[in-house]
């Protein structure tokens, strides 16, 4: 397979970890280039479903390598939690998994301070941030007072935790929260400094042997492009780049050594938190499309907002990442629907507008311009060739692509690893 960056094309959700899963397959190696434990991958192999947060999807497939990357905000506590709830499951990470020393470190007291930061937000204000310390954790980066998993590995690593408490306590204290008990935070780290450290290693030689070794790399990212802290709808973002731009940056692969982007992109949109989100549905169809896709967040359970399918997101996802060949998920969550809205452009100030707008606020100002298709009102989650879809349900997916750009390579039709069509990739 040749090198792969895997991304989300919409606000995320759009089904990357079982798109990952099923390119896995063809990979040697696996590297999650960003984002932290606010997002999951959820996998149903065999009837078992498991969920991923910050160990790559890779980890599921026998005898792949798989990669925590410089770009990932990586929570000690968690990663601990999700390699021990996969050595439960007979899935063993020790000589599998490797953490970048560059890779910076989400603490305890980055999610109080995420919680402190968000609770003080007045309404209308506020970020719909999941409170788990990422954005705190990329400021503490980009400010060059963060902590760095290689850090782990230095005998004044108690020292570094214990004045990193002492200065979070300042700002909760303007913040009107609570106090953080530096002493216990250094025990809880240096005991995960222990388990960590067999996993620690400068991966950017591991990932550049591969590749001259002309082995496979898959890169995935989390999360969207709407949600890419350049490209999204700023402020309602995340704190990192889950574009394709990111996975260089995020890895220490060299752009020169991609050869295709995949998108994955759902056959209707949602998105979690606040911000603007023209197509939203808040009747009778966002109710079935939530129903029907079991729309809850994997790692949070927040219920997601539902729409109809935002062409204008795809173009743009399209523009930004360079997607190749995409991976359309969820189609049978339409197959009850007898017709279905496409927007195909914005209505802004009275304009018509075909391109995103910059700014959140007009965003928020536009309304969409739907053209109509009639549904096929047929079951699709037992179909395994592109050739036995409803006629209606075809003329509905190359619609979306003729809009996106690009072209169809895999088509997800129900949640398990089985219910995937290969079409051209």
């Amino acid at each position: 397979m040749p090198n792969t960056v895997l991304i989300g094309s919409q606000w995320g959700d759009e089904g990357k970890g079982k798109i990952i899963d099923v390119l896995t397959a063809q990979a040697d190696l696996i590297v999650r280039y960003q984002g932290g434990s606010n997002a999951g991958h959820t996998v149903i192999a065999e009837g078992e479903k498991r969920v991923l947060r910050l160990v790559p999807s890779g980890i599921l497939h026998e005898g792949k390598t798989c990669v925590i990357g410089n770009g990932v905000v990586m929570n000690p506590l968690d990663l601990i939690e999700e390699i021990e709830m996969l050595r439960k499951t007979g899935i063993e990470c020790r000589g599998r998994l490797f953490i970048s020393t560059r890779a910076h470190m989400v603490m305890l007291y980055h999610r109080a301070l995420d919680r402190a930061d968000e609770a003080a937000r007045p309404e209308g204000k506020k970020i719909g941030t999941t409170g788990r310390g990422i954005g705190p954790a990329y400021a503490a980066k980009v400010s060059r007072s963060g902590l760095r998993c290689g850090d782990m590995l230095l005998p004044e690593f108690p020292d570094l935790v214990r004045e990193q408490v002492e200065e979070t306590n300042r700002k909760l204290a303007i913040l009107n929260a609570a106090p953080l008990d530096a002493e216990e935070m250094v025990r809880t780290y240096i005991e995960a400094a222990e388990r960590l450290r067999p996993y620690i290693v400068d991966t950017i030689p591991l990932i550049h042997a591969a590749d001259r070794a002309g082995k496979s790399i898959l890169l995935e990212g989390a999360q969207g492009t709407m949600l890419d802290i350049d490209f999204g709808t700023y402020p309602f973002v995340t704190s990192s780049n889950p574009t394709s731009g990111g996975a260089c940056v995020g890895s220490g692969l060299s752009p020169r050594r991609i050869d295709r982007v995949v998108g994955v992109i759902k056959a209707y949109t949602t998105r979690v938190g606040e911000g603007p989100f023209p197509t939203e549905d808040f009747g009778e169809i966002g109710r079935t499309l939530a129903e029907r896709g079991h729309e809850f967040g994997a790692v949070t359970g927040r219920p997601r907002r539902c729409g109809w399918f935002d062409a204008v997101v795809a173009r743009y996802a399209q523009m930004v990442n360079g997607v190749d060949f995409w991976a359309l998920t969820k189609l049978d969550v339409m197959d009850t629907l007898p017709e279905i809205k496409i927007c195909v452009a914005y209505e802004l100030d009275g304009k018509r507008i075909e391109d995103m707008p910059a700014s959140a606020g007009q965003l928020a100002r536009c309304k969409p311009i739907y053209e109509t298709m009639p549904g096929w009102l047929e079951e699709t989650s037992h179909i395994t060739d592109l050739a036995q879809l409803p006629l209606k349900a075809k003329a509905y997916v190359e619609r979306l692509i003729q809009l996106s750009g690009g072209r169809l390579g895999i088509l997800s039709i129900g949640p398990a690893r089985e219910s995937t069509l290969r079409v051209g990739i």
